[in-house]
């Protein structure tokens, strides 16, 4: 797997590990899966901690949160149920050892200080086992009912570019100043340090060429969807070189839903009742938001993009036995996958069932130690 600059020796980029295993979206209500099928997942603290402990115990390396402060309305009000992301993370590193936990922190809603100061603590508080997932803003009633003014999209990358450069400076310096368009700093100071230095990790989703081009200067981890295994390679070689260009490697992080039973017709018919039950409603809003224009693709790229945001909010399907979901695991590192975060209709069940079923054959295919 590849390193990023900077970061040989962490633990999170541990070599023996040729893909790492994350669970995504347990702090949100449906977590990644927009319908109404049956499951006993809520976004508890007490089904966040029983979960991060099972994760822990199975080898996972991290968690990471969907960074939600309004819901998507429809008839599941999709994530509109939600634990703030830096108080779960400060809780959760409290009571793990091993696990790294991010919050996916959204750049309009947190002056940087505040946010340096919060994920130093976090870094303290779990002896260097925090990040951030940097977001910089696109939906639009979350930022409006902050008061914040919705920025162009590549204006929003230069506001969070200033953000990131003063937490850097923060977490590394003492008593400057700083003067941007967006942010002014008189005598900045933050102590304690973070135990993770330069800083504590860093990821960016950024896909489009301002936000790749943000992510190759300024994060560790690129988190990136993969459509197709094909184009996955192209975006990522393309990721990739856009860093090389800055003298830097980075890292690779992608999304998949997971749909596994015993049998590949049990997985099939589960992802159809799940399509079947899918809150459409709420996709429309989000897909509307997100800048998706679905009305433009073919009818079947249409209904293959909806079926992917129903299930796992558009992250690559892994839908079959153990076996196959495995060697769709195997796929992706191939590809250039480093970091695979993970999401099921019904968490703590499925996790278990992954941990029994699939995680062996990780192992045998020396795709985890």
């Amino acid at each position: 797997m590849a390193v990023p600059s900077g970061r040989a020796g962490h633990r999170l980029f541990d070599p023996a590990q040729r893909i790492k295993l994350g669970i995504f979206g347990s702090n949100v209500s449906n977590g990644c899966t927009i319908s109404s099928a049956e499951s006993s997942f809520r976004p508890t603290w007490e089904q966040n901690l029983v979960l991060a402990r099972r994760a822990e115990a199975l080898g996972f390396d991290l968690l990471v949160p969907v960074g939600r402060w309004k819901g998507f309305g429809g008839q599941t009000d999709f994530n509109g149920d939600c634990l703030e992301v830096y108080t779960w993370a400060a809780a959760l590193a409290a009571v793990t050892e091993r696990i790294h936990i991010f919050a996916t922190s959204h750049v309009p809603t947190v002056h940087p200080i505040v946010a340096a100061k919060q994920a130093a603590t976090i870094d303290r508080i779990s002896h260097g086992r925090f990040g951030i997932n940097v977001v910089c803003g696109w939906f639009t009633p979350e930022m409006e009912m902050f008061g914040v003014q919705q920025l162009p999209h590549d204006d929003r990358y230069a506001r969070a570019t200033e953000w990131i450069t003063v937490c850097k400076r923060l977490w590394q310096e003492q008593d400057f100043d700083y003067t941007g368009e967006y942010y002014r700093v008189r005598g900045g100071y933050l102590l304690p340090k973070p135990v993770q230095q330069p800083h504590p990790l860093l990821i960016n989703a950024g896909v489009s060429p301002a936000g790749i081009d943000y992510a190759a200067r300024e994060m560790d981890v690129n988190f990136c969807i993969v459509p197709t295994l094909a184009e996955g390679r192209e975006l990522i070689g393309h990721i990739r070189a856009k860093a090389a260009g800055y003298g830097r490697d980075i890292g690779i992080m992608t999304s998949a839903a997971v749909v596994c039973r015993d049998s590949e017709a049990e997985a099939r018919a589960a992802w159809d009742d799940i399509v079947a039950k899918g809150d459409y409603a709420a996709l429309d809003n989000l897909l509307t938001t997100f800048g998706v224009q679905s009305a433009s693709m073919t009818p079947e790229a249409a209904r293959a993009l909806a079926e992917r945001f129903i299930v796992g909010w558009g992250g690559y399907p892994l839908v079959g036995t153990p076996e196959q979901v495995a060697r769709g695991i195997g796929a992706l590192a191939d590809i250039g996958v480093d970091i695979l975060l993970l999401s099921w209709l019904d968490y703590l069940p499925e996790l278990d069932y992954f941990g029994a079923k699939v995680l062996p054959l990780l192992r045998e295919m020396g795709l985890r130690a």
